[in-house]
């Protein structure tokens, strides 16, 4: 016997209900429920980071949550960064300093940095590169990113 529920959400501004399954995750939820493809599963075990998504504007591993947990919650994926078909400046930093190769990981990373961005406008590289150890990169070896974050942080302080 299936045990369904049916929950409301608000993914990325726009709100949800369905019927789901209490063991669908979260990832499976946004992937295939909503097809929004850009939060990638990688180890399903929350350790590589790849389906890094902001729950209440906090970073969560959307292959460890329930879809059920998020009932009620605002979730924001990779989908919410840029506008209008304009990359957000994250995202255009990333481009600028080839933060990203294969871009797996990119959109876990890319949510990672925009809680951490949000709540440190001026970081350290250091401080970048200690958020960023809960994504993993096979391609870049991560100078890009942490090159692309500090840029990023510098263009939102000044406005741009």
């Amino acid at each position: 016997m299936r045990d369904v529920r049916r929950i409301a959400v608000t993914v990325n501004g726009q709100r949800h209900e369905r019927e789901v399954e209490t063991r669908v995750t979260l990832a499976d939820f946004l992937r295939h429920d909503l097809e929004l493809t850009g939060t990638h599963v990688g180890c399903e075990h929350g350790v590589c980071g790849a389906c890094t998504v902001l729950v209440d504007g906090l970073s969560a591993r959307a292959c460890l949550m329930l879809a059920v947990q998020c009932h009620g919650r605002d979730v924001s994926t990779v989908e919410s960064l840029a506008h209008d078909g304009k990359l957000n400046p994250l995202q255009q930093a990333f481009q600028d300093h080839h933060g990203l190769q294969c871009g797996f990981c990119t959109p876990g990373v890319l949510m990672t940095l925009t809680e951490f961005l949000r709540d440190h406008t001026d970081p350290t590289e250091a401080q970048v590169r200690d958020v960023l150890s809960g994504n993993l990169c096979r391609c870049t070896g991560y100078q890009g990113m942490v090159d692309a974050a500090v840029a990023a942080a510098k263009r939102m302080r000044e406005g741009a």
